[in-house]
Order: C-alpha cells, then sequence, then structure tokens
C-alpha cells in the first residue's frame, strides 16, 4: 500500500507540474498597461495586445526600449498622430490595417514601414489600396556585365550612364521628327507623282521610285537612329541578367517593335530592287509598317521619371478604368436606344439606327459634342440633356482614386530623391554599433567596435535627442 501511495503522490506531483506549466501567464502582467505617446497624443493599451505581434516594432520589447522615457514612463514617438489610431487598431483587431481617411497614403506608408508592422500586411495594404509592389531590380552577377548593364538601363548609376542616357533621348527625339517631316506635302511630292503615274508594269516608275528612297537624306538619318537603337537593345540583351524577364519588360517589347519597321520596309524594297517591279498592294502594307514608328514616343518613358508615374498610375488604375468603360458602354447602348425610338417618326433625323447612335452618345457623354449628329425632337433633346450630364456623372466617379494613385507615386518618386541627397532626422535611435550595423548590408568588420559591452547597454538606455542627424551613410572608423 505504502508502494501504491508513493506512485499516487508521483503521479499527482507531476500532474501538478504539468499544469504549473500550462497555467497561463500572470494576470497582473498581462493586463499591465503601457502609455505610448504620439506627437504629446497619449494612448494606452494593455501589454498583451501589443505582445501580439512580437516582431513589430511596439511588439518587441528590445525594439520599442529605444523609445522608453523613464521620466513619464511611457514610449515617446515622434510620428504622425492621426496615423497611428490605425496602426493601434491593428493590433486590437488582429491584424486589420485601414488606412485613415485624412491621411494621405504615402505618409501612411511610412508610418506603418518605421512601426515595422511586416511584409504581408503591408502587402495586403498595398492591394487594398490598389498600389503595385515595387519591382524589384536586378543586376547581373558578372563584373563586366553589371557595367554594361548599369550604362545602357540606369541613367542614374553614374555619368557615364547619364551621357548614354542623354544620347538616347536625342536619336529619340531625332527620330521622331524625321516621322513628322516625312509627311509634310513639299516632303512627298515626288514620291506622289510617282505613285500617280506608275507604268503599267511598274517597272520604270519602281525603279525610280527605290532609288530615290535609298538617297533620300530622311532615309539616311532613319538608319543612323535604327544603327543606335539596335546597339542598344543588343548590348542590353548581352548583358541582361535574365534573358525571359527581358523579353516580358513592356520597355523591351516596345523598343523591338520601333525597329522592326525600318527592316521590315528595307527588305521589301531591295526586294522590289531585285525583282525590277513594284506591287500596288504594298503600299497599304508600308503606310502601317510606317505608322508603327510612332511608338518610339514611348522609348522617352525609360528615360522620363513624369512618363514612369503616368504608366505606374495606369497600371495601378486598371480596375477603375476599367469600370469607367463598362459604365460607358452600359450609357452608350441605353441613351443611343432611347434617342433613336425619340426620333424615329421624324423624317430629318440623324438617327437612322441604333448602331449608328452609338458614335452620337459616345461624343455626347464625353462631352466633345461634334455636332455632326443632334436630336431635333423635344424627346431626343432631353434624352441628350440626360445622355450629357450622366456622361460627366460617369467620368467624374472614378477620377479621385486615379488621382490619388498618381499622388501616392509622385510623392514615392520624389521621396526616393530626397533619400538620395539630403539626410534624415531621426528620434530614438540607437547608436550604429548596436542597431544599424547590424541590419545593414556593410562588411561585418564595420560592425565591430572598441566599446565595451557595457558601453553598449548604456548607449541603448540613453536617449537621443530628436535633433540628432542620421545621414544612413557609413563612414569608415
Amino acid at each position: 500500500m505504502s508502494r501504491e501511495n508513493h506512485g499516487e503522490r508521483v503521479d499527482h506531483a507531476a500532474l501538478s507540474q504539468d499544469i504549473r506549466e500550462e497555467e497561463p501567464p500572470d494576470p497582473q502582467e498581462c493586463c499591465t498597461l503601457v502609455t505610448i505617446n504620439i506627437s504629446g497624443l497619449r494612448f494606452e493599451t494593455q501589454l498583451k495586445t501589443l505582445a501580439r505581434y512580437p516582431n513589430t516594432l511596439l511588439g518587441d520589447p528590445m525594439k520599442r526600449m529605444r523609445f522608453y522615457n523613464p521620466k513619464r514612463n511611457e514610449f515617446y514617438f515622434d510620428r504622425n498622430r492621426p496615423s497611428f489610431d490605425a496602426i493601434l487598431h491593428y493590433y486590437q483587431s488582429g491584424g486589420r490595417l485601414r488606412r485613415p481617411i485624412n491621411v494621405p497614403v504615402e505618409i501612411f506608408m511610412d508610418e506603418i514601414q518605421f512601426f515595422e508592422i511586416g511584409d504581408d500586411a503591408i502587402d495586403r495594404f498595398r492591394e487594398d489600396e490598389g498600389l503595385l509592389k515595387e519591382d524589384d531590380r536586378p543586376v547581373p552577377a558578372n563584373e563586366l556585365k553589371r557595367q554594361f548593364w548599369l550604362l545602357f538601363e540606369h541613367p542614374d548609376s553614374s555619368g557615364p550612364a547619364r551621357m548614354i542616357a542623354i544620347v538616347s533621348v536625342t536619336v529619340i527625339l531625332i527620330s521622331i521628327v524625321i516621322f513628322c517631316m516625312e509627311t509634310l506635302p513639299e516632303f512627298r511630292e515626288d514620291n506622289l507623282v510617282f505613285n500617280n503615274h506608275l507604268a503599267p508594269n511598274g517597272t520604270t516608275a519602281g525603279k525610280r521610285s527605290n532609288v530615290s528612297t535609298f538617297t533620300d537624306p530622311f532615309f539616311l538619318l532613319e538608319t543612323i537612329c535604327v544603327v543606335w537603337f539596335s546597339f542598344e537593345l543588343f548590348v542590353r540583351f548581352l548583358a541582361c541578367p535574365s534573358k525571359p524577364a527581358f523579353f516580358r519588360d513592356i520597355m523591351n517589347v516596345i523598343d523591338i517593335v520601333a525597329i522592326l519597321p525600318y527592316f521590315i520596309t528595307l527588305s521589301l524594297d531591295l526586294s522590289e530592287v531585285e525583282s525590277n517591279s513594284q506591287q500596288t498592294t504594298s503600299l497599304a502594307i508600308l503606310r502601317v509598317i510606317r505608322l508603327v514608328r510612332v511608338f518610339r514616343i514611348f522609348k522617352l518613358s525609360r528615360h522620363s521619371k513624369g512618363l514612369q508615374i503616368l504608366g505606374q498610375t495606369l497600371r495601378a488604375s486598371m480596375r477603375e478604368l476599367g469600370l469607367l468603360i463598362f459604365f460607358l458602354i452600359i450609357g452608350i447602348i441605353l441613351f443611343s436606344s432611347a434617342v433613336y425610338f425619340a426620333e424615329v417618326d421624324d423624317l430629318e433625323s440623324s438617327f437612322t439606327s441604333i448602331p449608328d447612335a452609338f458614335w452620337w452618345a459616345v461624343v455626347s457623354m464625353t462631352t466633345v459634342g461634334y455636332g455632326d449628329m443632334y436630336p431635333v425632337t423635344v424627346g431626343g433633346k432631353i434624352v441628350g440633356s440626360m445622355c450629357a450630364i450622366a456622361g460627366v456623372l460617369t467620368i467624374a466617379l472614378p477620377v479621385p482614386v486615379i488621382v490619388s494613385n498618381f499622388n501616392y507615386f509622385y510623392h514615392r518618386e520624389h521621396s526616393e530623391e530626397e533619400q538620395a541627397e539630403y539626410t534624415h532626422v531621426t528620434c530614438g535611435r540607437t547608436s550604429p554599433f548596436v542597431g544599424d550595423l547590424i541590419k545593414s548590408d556593410s562588411k561585418p568588420s564595420l560592425v565591430k567596435s572598441e566599446h565595451s559591452d557595457d558601453d553598449r547597454n548604456s548607449i541603448s538606455i540613453l536617449n537621443v535627442s530628436p535633433s540628432e542627424e542620421n545621414t544612413g551613410k557609413l563612414t569608415d572608423v
């Protein structure tokens, strides 16, 4: 019996030990209130609320201790006050991050990045706001390829890269000017004469036309421009870090499309010279091919920040633009049908069918109003008035979202330039020996210091003055 009692006592002891291990933490410790001062506005919450996300700035005790003020027993942050309402709600709601209406997107993005909310939450926030994730800009591993890639792909990387960008922009502008000047009557008079006075077999006219093509100054300038475009594209193709990603890039597709019309036209002209004949059916094809040259203007977006911002805005606003087109299609069908039945009994009406009224509905809803088609009856005029009002409302609805996206990309681009040119004032940051150097991509030798462990501990406890400047650059010690 003693052995059984002893065994029971051992079992009860082990069970009580397991229960003590599984017991929740001290309620007094979990319900401890913490005060967070955001630029003079104090917030109070429980430590267990912040501990839900231990990888964030407020959830990690070591990270938030850098901002602790022992005199007032609070954590002080010199940050945006309206944004912190949503950040604290993120901890309280279990991960729901919503931007306040009165806070711009770029400011709220800075705040959630400062408080280290997390990449997953930031990606969800970008998706909710309709913003695109910033693309990575890989570089080749080979040193020689990396130098050529930076020269031709990243104009801001060095002085020679800027010079190459200037040359490229100049050649693009020359090509666009040539494309426009060729259409002037004084420069295309001879071609029109030859085309209008073709011989029955086309032999003589074909010879004269081809000879004038290869000796034309516009053709020579076009050849020089295409040689530069081809050389630039070939070098970037050889130096690119990934060949499949190179062809998936829309800018490289534009570069290929910009030079293809020249080679197609040149091959057609050479084939006509060899065969000593000219096919009249090739004239329409040549016009279409030469029209593709106008896409060279999009090559400027590689060197223009404004065009890049516009492209990013359109990409981020595709959903809103799709809704705009969908609403316009619905309005066009409705009002073209209404105006047709309102004008069907009038013999002088221009609306002979519903498809014929589509054009009138388009120009009316977009507030263009060419006046080539217009209603003449009272019912038709009422429908026209409603069509114009509905068009204004339809176009105005998605505009604020598109403008907001444009402001985000515009301010993000300028903030990146300011970070590269100016120093930033930070508050409550630790010594570089403790935090920044460890997280940086610098050499490990820069992390070493002659300070002892006690000195580092004392540095981490001290409050850094808000006026201390951090240039964001590492200097050799």
